[in-house]
């Protein structure tokens, strides 16, 4: 804590005059660039063969019990990673819950969705495959999908050799882990953080010390500026039931834990100047006034709209280059591919 204070001492002086280097050191105390190789991932080695068998799931529409929703329908590559929607359209058309997170570099969050109730992506992808109002599929139909054409058999061989049984729900997720441990999206924030003093502007870097001197920092740090930890939403005051709606208590629906009613994931920043709208209800689309919501709700500070436009500004050096991805052409069906079942729900 006094190592926090005292860089917040520190931050405060930063702000009237400062070099670049003094910037940058204050900044490593609470951010990490991102790495510059695939991230290594718990129990599932990553190889060339599960790269390209996952970037072929993530693209196939008919992992959905309709055919028509893939990983691709949620998380667009050429906009942000996600959908540019308040919250996701599933199956039947239904509209989902909540706001859909970005798939860029969400393989270093701390867990995944905003109430954390994936432990990391391999669970993750297995969820809206599984949820009624977006793929609404089973395990059951998922690999009798894939086994049915051998093409799909094939890569499940190649990407993991000597299993007796390798087209499984379990090595689905798998590859679908891999393909995403690649996404990652390195930005203008990265080459200050490793020594380009001329990488972000001279605004950006007062939004930056403002970031750190108002307290963001204590939530949104890191590699992935954020990803990490659970607040609540509303610490100092809460803001209205738009933005906040009553009837979705976050991590409380994983816990059952009175003290986690309106407790969420804190958000990765990472890429969020291209990311609206935001928050879990997706309610607000200007990333100005997000900041501001969140230095009332969570600092109990009205912050000048000088001093919003700046952190904007230096959150815009978090969008980063993203990976060229060449989309796949994905297996035919055969005559025992299981058909779709498309549905309105009303």
């Amino acid at each position: 804590m006094k190592r926090f204070i005292s860089t917040l001492v520190i931050s405060a002086c930063l702000l009237s005059s400062a070099t670049a280097n003094e910037v940058r050191e204050m900044a490593l105390e609470f951010f990490k660039p991102l790495p510059s190789t695939i991230p290594s991932v718990r129990d599932n080695p990553i190889t060339p063969e599960k790269i390209e068998l996952g970037k072929a799931l993530f693209f196939d529409p008919r992992l959905s019990a309709s055919g028509v929703f893939s990983c691709y329908s949620c998380h667009n590559l050429a906009t942000g990673g996600d959908d540019n929607l308040e919250t996701s359209i599933g199956h039947g058309w239904q509209i989902g819950p909540r706001n859909s997170p970005t798939v860029f570099n969400a393989v270093l969050n701390e867990a995944q969705f905003w109430d954390g109730r994936a432990e990391d992506l391999k669970e993750q992808a297995k969820g809206p495959i599984q949820a009624s109002v977006e793929m609404a599929n089973t395990p059951e139909n998922v690999v009798a999908t894939l086994a049915s054409m051998p093409q799909y058999m094939e890569w499940f061989t190649s990407a993991f050799p000597g299993e007796d049984a390798p087209v499984s729900f379990d090595n689905m997720a798998k590859a679908v882990e891999a393909f995403q441990a690649t996404l990652i999206t390195p930005g203008p924030f990265d080459s200050f953080l490793n020594g380009d003093d001329n990488a972000i502007s001279e605004e950006a870097q007062k939004g930056l010390v403002l970031f750190v001197d108002k307290g963001c920092v204590a939530c949104h740090s890191g590699v992935n500026v954020g990803g990490h930890g659970y607040y609540p939403f509303g610490l100092i005051e809460k803001p209205g039931h738009e933005i906040l709606p009553p009837d979705d208590k976050g991590r409380y629906q994983v816990t059952a834990t009175v003290d986690d009613e309106y407790v969420f994931r804190a958000s990765p920043l990472r890429n969020v100047s291209v990311t609206a709208p935001y928050f879990h209800s997706g309610k607000v689309w200007d990333l100005e006034v997000a900041v501001q919501i969140m230095a009332e709700s969570q600092l109990g500070e009205a912050l000048a709209d000088e001093d919003a436009a700046a952190i904007v500004t230096f959150l815009d050096t978090l969008t980063g280059r993203v990976p060229e991805v060449t989309v796949p052409l994905l297996p035919a069906e055969t005559a025992g591919t299981p058909r779709p079942t498309a549905e309105i729900v009303r």
